[in-house]
């Protein structure tokens, strides 16, 4: 039998195999009550954290709330650099009483992720009950790890549409139900009480927080009180109970769990940490701001700062349903896609955005055209290839870059060694040349009136595949903070601008241009360019 065919044989053999494993097609979980904080009761949050916080944090609340008239608005903070952002989970877990939901596409247990579990744990200890629901794509072998967490009392933890198969196995696996098993939970919450939550597109690792010495992205979330949080917490509640949420101790067994935890790992991998190594996780160190919130005093301190900055708004939170009613049908855009889509043909003036990955297909190009011909400006914000982590992504969106500047969008590519890093993580050892720079932020603003933050890419797979959620802000001063907070990004210091030259792609920065992409090898252009000639842009 000639070579190809053993080869194709046997992967045959193996996805029908694997196609076999033990998994339920789905869950029927048991009716949990819904945990929301009533609008009209907002001023008794303080409910929810330890009695002598409550008289000041209710004081502060109340002072903070608007007038009755305004009773259904909510509360925003946007969280722009890592240690805000990881600073102020670090608080709502402290002064959490009740209950803290959390759901993520990717949790890594590296020092802030580790760190914040060992928080989650400390809660646990105290009687808070914790909830959370991860994404499998990304677990990375770590199910014995996060099943001796579920054994915890008070911690529970549930996979979003895993793979049946698990260890080297999986990925043939995932071939042979690739319709369903490529539909993946890239939301993110984090809820504490039913009462304030943060939203936004960071995901749990050092390199969302400013603390990676390899990468470190851009990127950009929400704190949030008020009456959207009601929204977000039926968006958790929806998910935790999908029929495609599974018990993590359905993923592994008690034997492979303990097994885990004696094992030696690889260096590059993630070492499992019993209950009483995670007490001993030091805390994240930030060169030049403060020290983090290590307990509830603190932490009620950085909620109270909070409070005295946030903004009084209109808000809603859009999320896709957990699982499509028909998950094989990827050509329809999915409930986030369709009402950004409502906000861009709605935009009369201007539309900014933000986003890792920026892919549009043909239908999206013929809208934008439609926009940019009534004279609307339409501006975007991307990684060029040399500040972007993944090849394929960026060979999906060269493929179409040339089709989006013909179509009247402006575009502009983050430069690996922009001047935002050293302004985000005040330490130049977190940025270029030491430590790579790239954006993660999901963002976009509407004729500076209507903020979008949320967990959306403005790609194929956000709006076939994925399923998302997105907070939409309408705020005037909000719009502007966070269109000028985009600009800033675009100018030369930060990003090239592109445009064509006789139908060529040509990039600028003050007086300098390039007809290819900068600061990037032969090879690693013809890296992307190959990819280019595969039907996989959708997948990216």
């Amino acid at each position: 039998m000639p070579v190809l065919q053993q080869i194709t044989a046997t992967l045959f053999l193996i996805v029908t195999l694997t196609g076999c494993a033990s998994l339920p097609e789905e869950i029927q979980h048991p009716a949990e009550p819904l945990v929301t904080q009533p609008v009209s009761t907002l001023s008794t949050l303080v409910d929810t954290h330890k009695a002598e916080l409550e008289l000041e944090l209710e004081l502060e609340l109340e002072q903070a709330l608007p007038n009755q008239a305004q009773a259904a608005m909510s509360a925003v903070l946007l969280l722009d650099s890592g240690w805000d952002a990881l600073a102020q989970r670090l608080a709502l877990i402290e002064t959490a009483e009740h209950s803290i939901d959390i759901q993520y596409y990717i949790w890594n247990s590296d020092r802030s992720g580790s760190y914040l579990a060992s928080r989650l744990l400390a809660a646990a200890d105290r009687g808070v009950k914790v909830r959370v629901m991860l994404d499998d794509i990304n677990l990375n072998e770590r199910e014995a790890l996060l099943a001796t967490l579920d054994s915890h009392p008070q911690i529970d933890i549930r996979i979003f549409n895993p793979i049946p198969a698990r260890g080297y196995t999986k990925w043939f696996n995932f071939m042979g139900d690739f319709s369903r098993l490529n539909r993946r939970m890239h939301n993110k919450s984090f809820t504490v009480d039913g009462a304030l939550s943060i939203v936004g597109g960071r995901n749990i690792g050092d390199e969302y927080f400013d603390l990676s010495d390899d990468i470190n992205f851009r990127d950009r979330d929400v704190l949030v009180a008020g009456s959207v949080v009601n929204d977000i917490q039926t968006s958790f509640t929806q998910y935790w109970n999908s029929q495609w949420s599974y018990p993590v101790n359905l993923l592994t067994d008690g034997n492979a769990a303990n097994d885990a935890l004696q094992s030696n790992l690889p260096k590059n991998s993630v070492e499992p940490i019993e209950f009483t190594q995670l007490d001993e996780v030091a805390t994240p160190h930030y060169k030049n701001y403060p020290a983090l919130p290590a307990d509830q005093q603190t932490a009620k301190r950085l909620l109270n700062n909070a409070m005295n900055n946030w903004s009084w708004v209109e808000a809603r939170f859009v999320y896709d349903q957990p699982v499509p009613i028909d998950s094989s049908d990827t050509n329809k855009p999915k409930l986030t896609a369709q009402t950004l889509g409502e906000l861009a043909v709605n935009a009369e003036q201007e539309v900014l955005l933000e986003s890792a990955y920026l892919i549009f297909d043909d239908g999206q190009l013929d809208k934008l055209q439609t926009l940019t011909s009534k004279g609307v400006q339409v501006k975007a914000l991307t990684n060029s290839q040399a500040s972007n982590d993944l090849v394929a992504n960026h060979s999906g969106y060269a493929a179409r870059r040339e089709d989006m500047l013909e179509n009247g969008m402006q575009l502009f590519e983050l430069k690996p060694d922009a001047s935002l890093c050293a302004a985000s993580t005040k330490d130049l050892t977190k940025c270029a040349p030491i430590a790579a720079y790239g954006l993660h932020a999901k963002s976009a603003v509407f004729d500076r009136k209507v903020a979008v933050i949320g967990s959306f890419n403005y790609n194929l797979r956000s709006t076939y595949l994925n399923t998302e959620s997105i907070l939409i802000i309408e705020n005037e001063a909000v719009a502007i903070s966070l269109a000028n907070d985009i600009e800033q990004a675009m100018h030369i210091d930060n990003s090239w601008s592109l445009d064509l030259d006789d139908g060529d792609v040509r990039w600028h920065s003050a007086t300098q241009s390039w007809d290819h992409d900068p600061e990037t090898s032969q090879w690693q252009r013809f890296k992307s360019g190959f990819l280019q000639l595969l039907p996989i842009e959708k997948y990216l």
